[in-house]
């Protein structure tokens, strides 16, 4: 494990400053995070025209 310090020159043994300096670094990319939302939102459509359906559908069963 690499003896890593932290801003002001504390001893970190996790090296956890420098695995949050390197996650904090990365910044989101457009384009991935588009397609990486994408996923969910169709998802949701496709739930909600579900649950619409089978409301449609149990309302019309109890009107008939």
């Amino acid at each position: 494990m690499a003896n890593t310090q932290g801003p002001q020159g504390n001893y970190d043994p996790a090296g956890s400053t420098q695995m949050f300096r390197a996650f904090v670094d990365e910044a989101p990319q457009g384009g991935q995070q588009q397609q990486a939302s994408s996923g969910p939102r169709i998802g949701l459509i496709v739930g909600v025209v579900v649950a619409v359906a089978i409301v449609a559908a149990v309302a019309w069963l109890a009107l008939k």
